[in-house]
Parts: C-alpha cells; structure tokens; sequence
C-alpha cells in the first residue's frame, strides 16, 4: 500500500482535496489498497484503488435487502471502454485464470477519497475521471463520468452483476431473466425474481446483450477460502457520449429510482460527508479517524447500530458496545447512541443480551453474558455523556441493566453465573465466551473457561453502576445488594487472581480454588491490562505498574498489543494460511490495534502528568492508525512479528473507535 499524503494544492481550490482526505498517486502500477464508501444505512462500495476486485465481497452496489442486514452485491463491477483519439481505451481491471491483470491499471495516475471515491486516468496528454457517489441512506449510487479531452471521446459502461448474498460466489445458470423495461433515458431489469429490480437512469444509448462473464478470480479469496472464482452477467451495455469538461451520471437504484437528479444527490452526498472533518483546529489523525467513524454508523427505519467490520461483518453487540464511546459519543451523536442501545436491548431475552443481530430477521443470534458485561461499560460511558436521570436512561437503560444484573447474580443456566466466592463464572461446552472467541469446527482455540480476568470487571463495572442508579431510584435493597456483590467480588479477585510466581494476574482460574482440585492459567496476555484499565480498583498501585510494565515488554508493537506473550510455546507470530491456520493464530499472538486504547488507559492513570509519556503514546497510537490496508480505516488485527503487517477484516470498528476514544479523552487531541 502505497504512503499516504495530503492532496498538493491546486491552481483551481478544491475544498473536497484538502486536509485529512487520502490520496494516492499510482503511476500506472498495480495498487492492491482498499477503500470504502458508505451509505449511512448498511449498504457499501469497496475495491482496490486499482479497481481490480480482490474479494467476494467487493462491489460497486452493495445493498442491504433488510437494513441493515441480508447484504447482497448487486453491481459488481462496470466495464469500461473509452473511444478517444482514435483509439480504444480499456479502463477497467479483472484478474482472470493464468492470465496477467487486465490493464486499465496502467492508465491510471491517481485515486482520492475526497470525499467520494475519484479515479484520474491519463489518456495520453489529456485526463478521463470517474467517481463513484453513494445517495445518503438510499439504495443509490451516482457514477459520474468526465472527459478532460479537446474532443469528444464516446464512453462504453458494461454493468456486470453478482447478483448473490455478500458471502457467496455466483457462477453460470439458465435461470436469469432476459426481459429488460426500457423507458426515457431509463432501463429497469430483474434477473432474478426474488431480488428487487435494478434500475438505471443514463444519458446515453442502451443496447441490450445479455451474457455471462466467466471466471473472475479474487486473489484474497484465493489466500482465505477454498473457492475464488466467479462469473458475471451482464444485461448489455450503454453507449455515453462525452463532450471536453462535461459530466455525464449514471445513477443505479435498487428497486426505483429517485426523483432528484444524479447531480442532486452527489451535491447532497458531498456536503454530508466534507461536513464529518472538524477542520484544522484538530489533529489530523482525529480528523482522519471521525471520517472512517462514519462508515460504522448504520440508520435503518427499524434499528440504529454500529457495524463491527467490512467488507463481511455485520451486527455483532459486543463489537458495538466496544465501539460506542468512539463511533458516537466522541462526535456528540448523542441521538444515535441512545438509538443503539435501544437496538442492543430490544434482543435482551431472560436478562441477557444476544451476541449479534443476524443477517436472517428471525434469528436474533445466541445469548451471549459477554455482551451483556459489556453493556455495563458502554452504559456507564453513555450515563457519563447524558446524565442519569436522563429519560431513556431512567426508562429503558436502567431496568435493562437491572435485568442482566439479576441473571447473572443467579445460578440459573449455563452460560455465565457468579460462583460462591462472588466471581462470575462462564462456561459453555460448544462455543467460548469471551472475546478470545476463535473456533474452529469443534475446536475451541482459545476456551478461556472459568473465570476469565477481564470479564470479572465488568462485573465490578456492573455492580457498581447497578448500586449508583439503584440509589438514584431509590431501590436501596437493590443498592446494597450490588455494594455487597460489588464488595465480594473485589475481595475474592485479590485473593484469587494475583499470580506472585510471575509478579503478574493469571488470565483464568477455575472456579475452584486450586487446593480444593482447582487450576490457574499464567498466560501473558493482554486481559489483564483490559481488566486495569476497566476496574483500576481492583489493582494496586504496584500490580498496575506491573502490569503496564509487563505488557510493554512482551506485549506492546508499533500496531497494537499481541494476544499472547512471544515467550510462550503457543505463540504464533503470523496470521496466514487456511482457515484452521488462521483461526488458530488470532488470539495466540496475532496484535490487535485496538487494545492500545486499554494501554493508553492503563498507562496515562498511572502518570497523568507525565509530558513525555503523553507525547509517545500519542505517537504509538497514530502510528497504529496509519498503516493499515483501507484506506483511512484500521484493519482488525496485524501480525505478531515484525513488520507486524495488517492483517484479517481490512476496516474494524472496535479499532477505529478506541483509537479515536484514546486520543481525544486520554490524550487530550
């Protein structure tokens, strides 16, 4: 991936091309980085700058049939061809079997997010441009064509189409629909039946040739499952002519087409989105990351939340209650917060929350106590932001909480209780628990079971919320019920949990103590930083040091903090290979961006005035943000070894938001 830089000032000023957008000068060669372009309401285009797809779930009309889920890509990809100076120019980019990249790549100077994806094309000594602009919170997207040229040129744009869930490949078939509505400046297909119709509004010629496409290859696809090739259909192509300096649309809509213009909804898009960059006063780095915030907000009729990673996750609640501080709360999106945590307690059954809202309605994901922990910590930020006696907060968010505390006090079920000592346990036979959730098949990577150290936290957080706005309502059984739990808790985790041997905690012990047939896990790993910097009460002064100290040695990388310590025989220094591979190496060494907003915590408590200590976590943390394979966005983890390179989902949440949370509440940006 090429470095990124600030757009060089140009003789005609440009707002859109100045401070935090990227943008990367190809010089006609192959550049595999990714970026990504949001709706607002879970649909999404993403590719290489060089346009060549890599991935099933890249795209350029990725529409959520039931936002913001059941995502499918729609239009995959244009062909185009430019008729200019005589010649043909083919601009786009495939990667097909046994056969170099297509070569629109070599015609390409430059790609800018700025604030809407931009191609420039050199075409001997004159420029095509292309953009690509998603319609706020609508199934849309605007393609703007522009020929730089002295004399006309004409254009031919070739929609090619998936048709298929985000997750599948679609391959040749009889099945498809020939039939094509034409209107005024309007085609209307539906290949499929049981998908909306497309709908394309041109300036243009359509002529009609439906085909297939066969065998395009994704090469990260290739490296990550076992199936990467693809065919393509396509219902025909349209013939644009293009005069010097004026832009033609092409817009796409899922099911109808708006009344508004092409030009209407890109000068809508644009103003929203230049609107996201502060400006100046702030630090590009928190410039940059309020941008790539707003690609994780998701707006539907029926539910607001955050999506955990693109381009294949979608709502899981632990990555959503993670991120809330950073994805809303730090740019005062107050509104949408509450929106979010309304949507995380509607799946609230038996007092726990699930672990994720399905791509299938009906399935509301399994419970999960994880997510029902960390409810507490993204309450206590949200109670932090608005108040306690805010209404949601005294109307939904206090009896939700009360809920969760009450079943996980209890011995009722299987997934998570709180052991005699006052510690809460969690245990499940068929899949873990914990963040550390990698599973493969049967096999459970990491299974953490008993009581894992960051998770009784959060059950000190919980207690000790429950018991402030229990006082507050004037519950005062409920009150001293939580001080009481808070209390043992406490005692019973400095009794249980500090390892003297290794002057470090243990990452799990069993709810047994270890006289009485009981085990401890010493594993160095970064829970225990987790649980410092969610409940610093729990520790001493001089285990907090240890902590932090331990942590900076055998944990901490330019990128984030490693899963496990390198000095344990488990370690694994790479995330590569199959899936086993690959899941087997996530929490066994792999480094994740977004633990340093914990290091930060952990480490700015311990020396609050420390000047020099400020100005280095600083820079740790906007290394950690630079690099990564999206651009402006974070990726969801990077190899342990060094060079430590990006690795997994290519923009995450949880890493974008902490990153962001750290530098401007810790570190003051």
């Amino acid at each position: 991936m090429k470095q990124l830089q600030q757009a060089p000032p140009s003789e005609e000023p440009v707002s859109s091309l100045v401070g935090p957008w990227p943008r990367v000068e190809t010089y006609a060669e192959l550049d595999a980085a990714e970026w990504l372009h949001t709706n607002g309401a879970g649909a999404y285009a993403m590719s290489t700058v060089s346009m060549m797809h890599t991935r099933r779930y890249h795209g350029l009309l990725v529409a959520p049939l039931l936002p913001p889920l059941r995502r499918f890509v729609l239009l995959n990809h244009l062909e185009l061809t430019l008729h200019a100076q005589g010649r043909h120019f083919r601009l786009s980019t495939h990667q097909f079997p046994n056969l170099a990249p297509t070569p629109g790549y070599r015609l390409l100077r430059s790609f800018a997010l700025d604030p809407i994806p931009h191609w420039t094309y050199r075409i001997g000594d004159e420029e095509f441009e292309r953009t690509l602009s998603y319609a706020r919170r609508r199934e849309v997207t605007v393609l703007t064509f522009t020929w730089r040229g002295k004399e006309p040129a004409t254009l031919v744009v070739r929609p090619l189409l998936s048709l298929r869930s985000i997750h599948g490949l679609m391959h040749e078939h009889g099945a498809m629909v020939q039939r094509v509505a034409l209107r005024q400046r309007e085609v209307e297909i539906q290949p499929l039946l049981d998908l909306p119709p497309l709908c394309f509004r041109h300036s243009g010629m359509f002529v009609g040739s439906p085909d297939w496409w066969r065998r395009f290859e994704y090469l990260e696809d290739r490296t990550r499952a076992g199936e990467f090739q693809e065919d393509l259909w396509t219902p025909g192509a349209f013939e644009v002519q293009l005069l010097p300096d004026r832009p033609q649309y092409l817009m796409v809509a899922v099911g109808s087409l708006p009344t508004e213009s092409a030009k209407t909804l890109l000068d809508e898009t644009v103003a929203e989105l230049t609107a996201l960059d502060p400006g100046p006063t702030r630090a590009l780095s928190v410039r940059r990351l309020l941008i790539a915030a707003e690609c994780y907000r998701v707006e539907s009729p029926t539910r607001c939340s955050i999506i955990a990673g693109y381009p294949w996750y979608g709502i899981h609640l632990r990555e959503t209650l993670q991120s809330l501080a950073g994805i809303a709360l730090v740019s005062g999106k107050l509104d949408f917060a509450r929106r979010t945590l309304a949507t995380a307690l509607s799946t609230q059954r038996g007092g726990l929350l699930t672990d994720m809202l399905t791509e299938v309605e009906a399935n509301r994901g399994q419970p999960s106590p994880d997510s029902t922990l960390w409810l507490f910590d993204a309450a206590r930020s949200y109670i932090a932001a608005v108040g306690s006696k805010d209404p949601f907060v005294v109307q939904r968010l206090y009896p939700a909480l009360r809920r969760a505390f009450v079943r996980l006090r209890s011995r009722r079920g299987r997934l998570g209780w709180i052991s005699p000592e006052g510690l809460l346990a969690n245990f499940a036979q068929d899949r873990p628990l914990t963040w550390m959730d990698g599973k493969v098949g049967d096999w459970v990577v990491t299974p953490r079971r008993g009581l894992a150290i960051e998770m009784q936290a959060l059950w000190v957080v919980g207690c000790q919320l429950i018991a402030r706005l229990a006082r507050q309502q004037g519950e005062l059984s409920l009150m001293a019920c939580a001080t009481e739990a808070d209390n043992k808790a406490r005692a019973s985790f400095k009794q249980r949990f500090w390892c003297h041997e290794s002057d470090h905690p243990y990452d799990c012990v069993s709810e047994r103590p270890p006289g009485d047939g009981g085990w401890t896990d010493a594993a160095v790993r970064p829970n225990a930083l987790m649980a410092l910097a969610l409940a610093p009460e729990l520790f001493e002064d001089w285990q907090a040091t240890a902590i932090v100290t331990r942590a900076r040695q055998e944990l901490l990388t330019p990128r984030g903090l490693r899963t496990l310590s390198p000095n344990d025989s488990r370690y694994q220094g790479y995330h590569e290979g199959g899936l086993e591979q690959r899941e087997g190496s996530a929490h066994q060494g792999t480094v994740w961006p977004h633990l340093l907003g914990y290091f930060v915590r952990a480490s700015r408590r311990l020396a609050p005035d420390d000047l020099a200590l400020r100005q280095e976590l600083i820079e740790l943390v906007e290394g950690a943000a630079e690099e990564s394979l999206a651009l402006l966005h974070v990726a969801e983890m990077a190899d342990g070894d060094a060079p430590h390179r990006p690795r997994a989902c290519p923009a995450q949440s949880t890493a974008v938001a902490q990153l962001l949370s750290v530098l401007v509440d810790e570190l003051g940006l």
